[in-house]
């Protein structure tokens, strides 16, 4: 029975890595026989040492260290990621072209790193030379780009070729052109294109968080996370499905790719599901909505918290604490929804045979907390989040080495370095690419104009209205894109637009941040479920749409902080610590209500006219005010009531073995 279940494992494995594959480029890699794995090998440490080296003790200038980065990054794309589709993968060395156009990276960056002060010192003189080294340093990011992530290399596209088509486009969003030379100055010479904030962000926290994620999990902390997860409700009614969840939305926030948690996690979440009870679309569903609220969820908040906070030009802590009750709306709201549908359908938890001891999870793997523990508290007491990364690393492999079980020897170590370095590649090229949006957005000053638009739109100046056409834009640009990068983009453009109509900055931020990740979940690019339709053997549609539903929550709490942010702690210190704890306790009210009307069950199977009155009762509840608390409420103790008062006899569970 063991081995038919270790079979059936491997198959989901494989067919998970099939569809990762097909969906994300990232796993499209060549695999290297001989000398040269060896050498990949030794590369790959080799750049993470010197990483974590200039992010702690190092000095170096801050344009050296992201062309460093970008000679890395380019370098291992070309080494790794095919040309096309159907290149032979396992090879024994790199296709010619490849070679040369690792050489022609090295050649053209190292000419920066040599000549960007004296060309800085001049006043940006350009020689032809040196407009022919951006040209091609351009072509090489879009050559990268388009391996490891073609969509974000076709959009970055457009928007570059704006620069000079856009003085044909009339009206606001058009502009009066740049030459060719203004372009590449900008794009390549100066620090708002492929050498700007997203290379930044890139280089310093995005490379040591992915490298700490991958630490994480060779110490064995996910199945930590599973183990526990199993311990606290793997008994209660669609106990794997809330397993799913918990997992999937702390080992979410660690490694900040909500399609690649997906593929690792929900290998083992969707089929336990299903054989739970759960529709298969259903099981997708639940994967693909809780690996995408990982990269919204503090602490660690997949590293995109670290790139707001630098954004913003404040404290990691106070962007963590303002996200911790739109994180925990969002995932109290998927928990109610599991929980509902396991009430409808009849069906009972996992048997205790099943479950470990929660007692003997916490003594044997409880120790694989503590980097986590050391990264929160060196960040608490006033150290920057580099620092605490790096130390928290370490911590790792100190940890691990408290019981022999889960003791990372030195071949876990290296695998582990490898495979965090390995997996910076693919979003930190995205970052690069990314660099030409935002410098296009700077020199056209689109941003600006895209603000006046929807503010011409808008002529009352709505809050909600301006909202709700960011939020369109926001997905629409976080389409198929990592949450990091989706971010980046979305900021750049979507922000200036909030706060010019009064929003806070930090709710503006989290905003686009929060319907950025999102896009994952939001057809017609919902890439995250449709990888769990894949290993769920579902309709896509079918699973993009209900995971929707599932995330409605999500969608809707950004409105309900862009007015009055008291459901962002730390944000106004005007309100109380009591205002803050009544209006997390009514959201969350709000929040069963909503899940409650969208399943059909609150204590027993409502119908139709209780969950308009549920779902109405929703926004009552999530908005500030006494007036709207008191009218939820009485609308909620009617129906609790009735339902109370007519219960007809639970149908009998359906147990799972």
């Amino acid at each position: 029975m063991e081995e038919k279940r270790e079979q059936r494992g491997t198959r989901e494995e494989q067919k998970a890595q099939e569809l990762l594959e097909e969906k994300e480029a990232e796993s499209r890699v060549r695999v290297y026989n001989g000398p040269m794995g060896t050498l990949l090998t030794v590369l790959l440490c080799l750049w993470a040492v010197f990483q974590l080296y200039y992010s702690t003790v190092g000095v170096i200038s801050a344009i050296d260290l992201r062309a460093f980065h970008c000679i890395f990054l380019l370098c291992f794309t070309f080494l790794l990621y095919p040309t096309y589709k159907k290149e032979q993968r396992v090879r024994r060395v790199p296709p010619v072209w490849d070679i040369l156009l690792m050489g022609l990276t090295a050649a053209v960056f190292g000419y920066l790193i040599l000549n960007y002060t004296r060309i800085a010192q001049s006043g940006g003189r350009l020689t032809d030379f040196e407009l022919v080294i951006a040209g091609v340093g351009l072509l090489l990011a879009f050559e990268a780009a388009r391996r490891c992530s073609g969509n974000l290399a076709v959009l970055a596209l457009i928007f570059l070729a704006y620069n000079w088509f856009g003085k044909f486009i009339p009206g606001r969003l058009g502009h009066n052109g740049f030459t060719l030379k203004r372009v590449l100055s900008t794009q390549f010479w100066g620090t708002q294109g492929i050498l700007g904030t997203g290379i930044g962000v890139s280089a310093t926290y995005i490379f040591l968080f992915v490298v700490f994620g991958a630490f994480l999990k060779y110490s064995g902390f996910s199945k930590f996370i599973n183990d526990f997860s199993l311990t606290l409700v793997g008994q209660t009614p669609g106990g794997p499905a809330k397993v799913a969840v918990l997992a999937s939305a702390l080992m979410g926030m660690i490694n900040g790719s909500a399609i690649a948690n997906v593929a690792t996690t929900g290998t083992i979440t969707i089929p336990l599901m299903k054989q739970t009870g759960y529709k298969k679309e259903f099981a997708g569903a639940v994967e693909a909505v809780a690996s995408t609220g990982g990269q919204f969820c503090p602490p660690i908040m997949g590293a995109v918290g670290f790139v707001m906070a630098e954004f913003l030009g404040m404290s990691y802590t106070k962007v963590m604490l303002a996200a911790i009750l739109p994180a925990f709306l969002y995932y109290l709201g998927l928990l109610f929804a599991v929980h509902f549908e396991a009430r409808r359908l009849g069906l009972s938890g996992l048997s205790r045979e099943n479950i470990p001891d929660a007692m003997k999870v916490v003594k044997e793997q409880g120790h694989l907390v503590i980097p986590l523990v050391v990264l929160i508290a060196l960040m608490a007491v006033g150290y920057t989040p580099l620092y605490a990364a790096v130390i928290a690393i370490f911590a790792t492999v100190a940890a691990s080495w408290l019981r022999k079980d889960t003791r990372m020897t030195w071949d876990k170590i290296v695998a582990a370095t490898v495979e965090g370095a390995r997996s910076a590649v693919s979003v930190g090229v995205c970052c690069v690419i990314i660099g030409v949006i935002i410098g296009t957005v700077t020199l056209t000053s689109l941003g600006l104009n895209m603000g006046y638009l929807i503010l011409s739109v808008v002529d009352n100046g709505s809050i909600y209205l301006t909202g709700f056409l960011v939020m369109i834009m926001s997905a629409i640009l976080g389409m198929g894109v990592p949450g990091v990068a989706a971010y980046v983009i979305v900021q750049a453009v979507a922000v200036p637009v909030l706060i010019k109509v009064g929003v806070l900055d930090i709710s503006a931020h989290l905003f686009c941040l929060i319907y950025a990740c999102l896009s994952n979940i939001t057809p017609p690019v919902a890439m995250s479920a449709y990888v769990a339709s894949g290993i769920a053997g579902s309709d896509q549609t079918k699973t993009g749409l209900l995971s929707v539903r599932l995330g409605l929550i999500g969608f809707l709490i950004p409105f309900f902080f862009l007015d009055s942010p008291i459901l962002l702690i730390g944000v106004d210190p005007t309100v109380t610590v009591w205002a803050t704890v009544w209006a997390a306790f009514t959201a969350s009210v709000g929040t069963v209500t909503l899940v409650g009307g969208l399943e059909g069950w609150l204590l027993r199977r409502s119908a139709w006219w209780e969950r308009v009155v549920l779902v109405a009762i929703a926004p009552l509840m999530l908005s500030p005010g006494h007036l709207t608390d008191a009218v939820g409420f009485a609308l909620l103790a009617a129906v609790i009531a009735f339902q109370h008062f007519t219960r007809r006899p639970a149908s009998p569970a359906k147990g799972v073995a």
